[in-house]
């Protein structure tokens, strides 16, 4: 018989009741360092006081009342965001997922208003992801996240990441836009080289075609930056946010210029939820500390830390572990042995990582983690490393 809720995770058996900063309580009463932050979500950790008065403020106001009317704290929203980054223009969802609908929509859209309606292929790169909606899988197209959902979202071409030499040949009259993440997450925490990225939008600006960038994971803070893009000095011309944008409450937006955005007109698009006055609350919130230099340049310290130190925890187990990658605190360790096993002997050291591809354990801890967490969290992935070895 099948379960009440749908059988599409695979789940440890833990259940968690409370969460205080870096840590995650069981239901047992067990303490876990969550280095996992519900993937790279709870970008201020769990209950922060900040973003649980924001949120308890706001519900006792008012929760939601739909976009058919102004909703101040989603316009106080945008504008924190406009003037912390490239972008004109924000549009609120409530997931990744829904910010990569909008933003193929926009792209293409944008060509067709220009009067260039030819103009609809997405470039994208393996080891991609950008969410489980239909343009999502497309836009990926790895057999492990199309196999059975055909006919797939046609117009999007699919080219080797790194290699550069095809990106340029690919570009036709009909493309419109190149997706890539700045650093990918679900790939196995692979960073593009800010050199490829000023080559992208370089490119872009050659062929008037447009530069989107999925920052759902590595946005807000995640690399030391407000948004990863920024140490390439580059800026895109549509962005997809979301997970550390709410701190844990359900978020997400696409940012664009107002040249990407000029098709985006009344009755374009919409959305029931996104934006509401609950989220914006929070969200704002978010922005206030994230956005604050002081708070990204320890953000920025304490990663150099951590990665020094997870250097050497790959040095003392050269069975376990091959080397360490990433950027900021979105780092990742490829495993010798098969990534599943550091996972889970991690649970049973009271440590939470997140896998991905290529054999990697990812590790995104709150950006509110402390030096002293960083050393707790050493010692219990060091206690993981050796009970793989001596078992």
């Amino acid at each position: 018989m099948i379960a009440s809720v749908l059988p599409t995770y695979s789940r440890a058996p833990l259940s968690f009741v409370k969460g205080e900063g870096s840590w995650l309580i069981e239901a047992d009463g067990r303490r876990f360092l969550d280095l996992g932050a519900g993937i790279a979500v709870n970008a201020l950790g769990h209950a922060h006081p900040a973003l649980v008065d924001a949120l308890t403020t706001q519900a006792q106001t008012l929760w939601h009342t739909s976009n058919l009317y102004e909703i101040p704290q989603q316009k106080a929203l945008a504008d924190k965001l406009v003037e912390h980054s490239f972008a004109d223009t924000v549009f609120f969802t409530n997931s990744g997922t829904e910010a990569c609908e909008l933003a193929v929509k926009m792209a293409r859209k944008h060509f067709h208003e220009a009067g260039q309606p030819e103009r609809v292929e997405i470039i994208t790169f393996s080891g991609a992801f950008h969410g489980r909606s239909s343009a999502g899988i497309a836009a990926a197209g790895s057999e492990k996240m199309t196999k059975g959902f055909g006919p797939l979202l046609p117009g999007f071409v699919h080219l080797t990441w790194g290699d550069h030499d095809a990106i340029a040949p690919a570009i036709t009259d009909r493309t419109a836009a190149i997706l890539v993440e700045p650093v990918q997450g679900e790939g196995g925490i692979i960073p593009m080289p800010d050199q490829c990225l000023k080559g992208l939008r370089d490119l872009c600006d050659e062929k008037g075609i447009l530069l989107i960038l999925d920052e759902v994971q590595c946005g807000v803070g995640r690399t030391g930056r407000l948004f990863a893009h920024e140490w390439a000095g580059i800026e895109p011309d549509i962005m997809m946010v979301a997970k550390g944008i709410g701190g844990g409450f359900p978020l997400g937006a696409v940012l664009a210029t107002e040249k990407a955005a000029s098709g985006m007109t009344a009755g374009t698009h919409g959305s029931t939820y996104g934006g509401n006055p609950l989220g914006c609350a929070v969200g704002g919130k978010v922005m206030d500390i994230v956005a604050d230099p002081a708070f990204l340049a320890d953000v920025n310290r304490k990663a150099g830390l951590f990665r020094q130190k997870l250097e050497g925890l790959v040095a003392a187990h050269p069975d376990v572990f091959h080397s360490v990658r990433g950027s900021g605190l979105m780092l990742g360790i490829k495993c010798v042995v098969p990534n599943g096993d550091v996972v889970t002997a991690g649970y049973a050291k009271e440590v939470i990582t997140v896998p991905a591809a290529d054999n990697v354990i990812r590790i995104l801890p709150p950006l509110t983690i402390s030096d002293a967490e960083i050393d707790e969290a050493i010692v219990r992935l060091d206690r993981a490393a050796t009970s793989l070895e001596t078992a």
